[in-house]
């Protein structure tokens, strides 16, 4: 078996850790658990909303999470399919997702970048920009307040 055998066969195992991260974090919105979704991240990550809003550490984002998330998907739901990861070390990733969520007036499609960083064995969100996609599909004006961050 060749080195570079083994780094795809790394690498693949890499990038099913990180679908299980996309997998998490879709379930979590789907059915409204904070707690899991919350788990997923540094105590130290950023995250920017669809609509700019910056929140910087575990606390602020937990506190917004936890305003929004409870009762935001009422009535939808949402599917995120990973799109790219590219890796900048074997233990930071920038990961490329595909977020559309099926709204009463139809799709709503984001696309998110999430920086992850492999930390105790487990891949956390890092540094991550939620961002709308305008006009590429028939979308809602409706996006949810934790998509877009109102």
């Amino acid at each position: 078996m060749s080195a570079t055998e083994i780094d795809t066969r790394a690498r693949e195992t890499e990038i099913d850790a990180i679908k299980q991260v996309v997998a998490v974090v879709e379930h979590a919105q789907n059915n409204e658990l904070p707690d899991e979704f919350l788990g997923l991240f540094r105590p130290d990550a950023i995250w920017t909303t669809g609509g700019g809003k910056r929140l910087f550490g575990l606390d602020e984002i937990s506190a917004f999470t936890r305003q929004v998330l409870p009762g935001g998907m009422q009535g939808l739901t949402v599917a995120f399919e990973l799109e790219h990861v590219l890796f900048i070390r074997p233990d930071v990733a920038a990961v490329k997702v595909r977020q559309i969520y099926q709204t009463p007036d139809g799709p709503d499609v984001g696309t998110p970048l999430w920086v992850m960083a492999k930390e105790d064995g487990q891949w956390r969100l890092t540094a991550c920009q939620n961002t709308g996609v305008p006009d590429e599909e028939a979308g809602s004006q409706n996006r949810p307040v934790f998509g877009s961050g109102a």
